[in-house]
C-alpha cells in the first residue's frame, strides 16, 4: 500500500477516471433496468437523501448535496409537482418549511434502489472471484475517501 507521500499524479488521474466512468456506467445501467422512470439523477439524489435522513429544510438539503440552495429549491419544486415530496411547516420553527417524502416518493426510491441492486448484482457476478472480492473490499476504503474529501472542505 502506498504511503501518503507516494501517491502520484498518475494514481490520482486513474482513480478520478475510474470513479467518473463508474458513475456514468451506473447512470446508464439504471436507465436500462429502470426505463419507465426518466427522473433526472439530481432529483433521485434529493429523494434518496430524504429517504435516508427524513424531513429536511431546503438549505440543509442543499448543504448535504453540496448544491446551491436555488438549485435544490427548483428540484424540490419539480418533485412537489410530481407528487413525490411535500413542503410542510417545520414543527420546530413554524416560520420555516421542511421537505418530506410522500408514499409515492418512498416507492420511487424503493424501485430505484431495487433496480440498482439487480444491475450491480448481475455485473458483480460476471467478475472473477478475486475481482469481485477486491471491489467489495474497497467499499469501506472508498467511503473513507468520500469522508476525507468532505472533511477537506
Amino acid at each position: 500500500m502506498p504511503s501518503r507521500a507516494t501517491v502520484s499524479a498518475q494514481d490520482t488521474r486513474e482513480l478520478t477516471d475510474v470513479i467518473t466512468r463508474l458513475r456514468r456506467a451506473l447512470r446508464r445501467a439504471i436507465r436500462d433496468e429502470y426505463p419507465w422512470e426518466q427522473r433526472p439523477v439530481a432529483q433521485m439524489e434529493v429523494l434518496q437523501t430524504l429517504d435516508e435522513r427524513g424531513s429536511m429544510r431546503v438549505g440543509d438539503l442543499a448543504e448535504r448535496l453540496r448544491l446551491a440552495q436555488s438549485t435544490v429549491s427548483a428540484l424540490v419544486g419539480k418533485l412537489i409537482g410530481a407528487g413525490l415530496v411535500v413542503r410542510e411547516a417545520d414543527p420546530q420553527d413554524r416560520r420555516a418549511a421542511v421537505v418530506t417524502l410522500t408514499s409515492g416518493g418512498r416507492e420511487t426510491v424503493t424501485q430505484w434502489d431495487a433496480a440498482h441492486r439487480t444491475r450491480l448484482d448481475r455485473a458483480l457476478k460476471r467478475l472473477a472471484d478475486e475481482d469481485r472480492a477486491a471491489v467489495l473490499e474497497a467499499v469501506d476504503a472508498l467511503g473513507h475517501l468520500v469522508d476525507a474529501l468532505d472533511d477537506a472542505d
